[in-house]
């Protein structure tokens, strides 16, 4: 979305993303303005009011973020409709992830990031150490892929992603081999493609990754494990050799692109790999 331009090491950094904003608290960047809403349990810290409050991740406060006078703003794709108007307060960086292409962008942004705030040795070596546990997942993965299907559900809707689209990680990085059913139809959609149980039943997936929306948005806690309690799941590999995971709708979710949630992720998939 255009370029930054930057003179001097920012000393106002106001986030506006928990992706970016994961990755600031890694590089060890302190912002004075970050959004509260929703904020992820491994960004509580920044609860307090010594860091304010510039409203949510869609919605920002436009009075609050005038009067912090920030010298930099980092904002994400949810910001997109409004990046003219947040450079004209301050020079904006957008930090995007393009979820097709995960791992790539994220360096991407790590690396400029690390520029920027003049901590390009911190960034590489976050890198690095990312790197290695995603070379030593892929390593086990490769010894036997297993089938994998990721979905999500929204109320009592379900949606599949394939391998280009937010969970490009799984396949792309980690190596594992989608999953996808030869007998029953999806409907594309404006979140993956709309799928049935029945979807999920005759694919039969080795492993099953779930991702509740509503909980990652705060619209509940734990429906999806009641939903995916059905004999169309049970009757799947991944449910009988107990790798059906409810994955982190944070990590996922809300922080992408980021050092601790990008863990995550590597963790949570090494604990479904077919030994």
């Amino acid at each position: 979305m255009g370029s930054v331009e930057i003179n001097e090491v920012p000393k106002r950094v106001v986030v506006l993303g928990y992706g970016s904003l994961d990755y600031v608290d890694a590089l060890g960047v302190t912002p004075i303005g970050v959004p509260k809403t929703l904020l992820p349990t491994t960004l509580e810290k920044y609860k307090g009011d010594s860091v304010e409050n510039t409203g949510s991740v869609k919605e920002v406060n436009f009075e609050t973020l005038f009067t912090l006078k920030p010298d930099l703003i980092i904002a994400e794709a949810r910001m997109a409709t409004i990046y003219k108007d947040l450079k004209d307060i301050a020079p904006t960086y957008m930090f995007e992830i393009d979820t097709k292409d995960y791992w790539k962008t994220t360096q991407k942004h790590w690396r400029t990031l690390g520029e920027i705030f003049e901590k390009s040795d911190r960034a590489d070596q976050l890198i690095k150490d990312v790197q290695g546990q995603i070379d030593t997942l892929h390593s086990k993965v490769a010894q036997h892929p297993p089938r994998a299907l990721t979905v999500s559900n929204s109320g009592n809707s379900l949606a599949m992603f394939g391998e280009k689209s937010r969970f490009s990680f799984v396949y792309d990085e980690a190596g594992f081999a989608p999953s996808t059913s030869q007998n029953v139809e999806s409907v594309s959609g404006n979140h993956g493609n709309l799928i049935s149980f029945e979807y999920i039943a005759d694919a039969q997936p080795e492993v099953l990754l779930v991702l509740d929306r509503e909980q990652a948005i705060g619209q509940s806690n734990g429906k999806a494990k009641a939903l995916f309690d059905n004999d169309l799941v049970k009757s799947t590999p991944a449910a009988k050799n107990g790798r059906v995971m409810f994955i982190d709708p944070a990590a996922w979710y809300l922080t992408a692109g980021g050092y601790h949630s990008t863990q995550t992720m590597i963790k949570e998939l090494n604990q479904v790999v077919v030994n």
